[in-house]
């Protein structure tokens, strides 16, 4: 007679470990996910699951041409999320890409700037600050997976593969802090440095460990990218801008610069990092496990280095206001950035983020009264440009289809946004 574990486990259309065809171990959605042990593996299923209705290269096939990911949904939702919700499915896909990175974009930017404000009212906390995000995050995220494994099987996560993510909110947790602390010493629009080095970290750790590698029309698109940053910086030093709330020395400009390259390492390893596993796993495991760790990781480190600054920090109704802005913004960011690994890659979730620096000026120019240099506008035109070159020549399943999944990538999750997801059911939208 079979437990009810067995029958759970029959019953389920997402598994991970290993298992025969008789067993069935296609992972389909993460909704769905089996309660089975949850170690960081998944494999072909051509068994009871659900089964693969097409090829990956039959897909790929279906739209030929330079531009053919340009007429696919997935497109138009990285590029711009808020769009997403208007989307006629039954219109050509390249849709989904460029609003999804806006508004990635616009949520950094907004942090960003909530950032500069705290420090401006005498504020800067650099690990207590973000220690509400994780907190979020893990009530969230933990909450939902603990309903999904059960207490026991998620515990078993956190014994076979919780490694894998203290390494994950370690790295995360540092990326947080170093901007942060960034902050303290140099202007929100130098701070935008940070998406330019970690570009240059997730292509190198893609290229060495994912065995990822990059066409000639992806590297034009990031060097043009870089270069519109380029005009940016060159704009900042030209004019001299600075927060005039918060008036920085050139010295220290320099200081925060370099906090902001080693914040933008640290984003580089995690995003990698994160691309891996949220194409492995469910979206709530991974945040789950993300906030979980993260929230110890920032919680000790605010213990022992925020304690003097927390100290002598301003405390009133508008720190309260910006913290609960950044918070709240933060969580969203979080929540809607392992899509973007999973419909496209860590290298062009950085390179879209670029665009972060022209909203930057924006908000900029209204709350800080920052001037617009001739030179801003031409730099996002070059951003904007790059982010099309990125995507020339590459076929329908863009980046979904990751190298180190197998042909059909039966090595991942079928969930929302992966290739996998579009093998199984190819009338999917996302």
């Amino acid at each position: 007679m079979e437990t009810r574990q067995e029958q759970e486990k029959g019953t389920a259309v997402e598994h991970y470990a290993p298992a025969s065809a008789e067993q069935g171990s296609l992972p389909v959605d993460e909704v769905t996910a089996a309660h089975d042990s949850p170690k960081i593996t998944a494999t072909d299923g051509n068994g009871s699951g659900e089964p693969i209705v097409t090829t990956a290269d039959e897909l790929e096939a279906s739209q030929k041409g330079r531009f053919a990911y340009f007429k696919t949904k997935d497109f138009y939702i990285v590029l711009v999320l808020g769009y997403a919700f208007t989307l006629d499915l039954n219109s050509t896909p390249f849709r989904s890409l460029l609003i999804f990175s806006q508004v990635l974009a616009l949520c950094i930017t907004s942090t960003n700037t909530f950032s500069s404000l705290l420090v401006a009212q005498g504020t800067s906390i650099p690990a207590f600050q973000t220690f509400f995000n994780y907190v979020l995050l893990n009530i969230i995220y933990t909450g939902f997976t603990l309903y999904r494994y059960g207490f026991k099987r998620w515990c078993r996560l956190l014994l076979k593969d919780g490694w894998k993510y203290i390494i994950l909110s370690f790295l995360d947790v540092q990326g947080n802090y170093f901007t942060v602390l960034a902050y303290r010493y140099t202007t929100i629009l130098s701070a935008q440095l940070i998406n330019f080095f970690a570009i240059v970290m997730v292509v190198i750790i893609s290229f060495l460990f994912l065995h990822v590698r990059y066409h000639i029309t992806q590297i034009a698109g990031i060097l043009i990218c870089i270069g519109g940053v380029g005009i940016l910086i060159a704009s900042d030093h030209i004019t001299g801008a600075s927060n005039p709330l918060n008036p920085i020395s050139k010295g220290d400009q320099v200081k925060g610069d370099l906090f902001a390259l080693l914040g933008a390492a640290c984003y580089g390893l995690s995003n990698v990092a994160e691309e891996f596993l949220v194409s492995k796993r469910p979206l709530y495991e991974v945040i789950g496990q993300l906030g979980f760790w993260g929230m110890i990781w920032n919680g000790a480190q605010a213990g022992i280095f925020d304690k003097k600054s927390f100290q002598t920090a301003t405390w009133n109704g508008k720190v309260g206001g910006y913290l609960t802005g950044y918070t709240l913004i933060l969580a969203l960011f979080y929540s809607l950035a392992p899509i973007m690994f999973r419909l496209a890659s860590a290298a062009f979730f950085n390179i879209s983020l670029l665009t972060g620096n022209f909203w930057g000026v924006c908000i900029g120019v209204k709350v800080f009264h920052l001037h617009i240099h001739w030179m801003y506008p031409i730099a996002f035109v070059c951003i904007v440009g790059g982010l099309l070159v990125y995507f020339v020549g590459r076929k329908v399943l863009g980046e979904a289809r990751k190298p180190w999944l197998g042909k059909n990538q039966e090595g991942g999750v079928a969930g929302v946004g992966t290739a996998r997801r579009k093998v199984v059911r190819s009338d999917v939208v996302v």
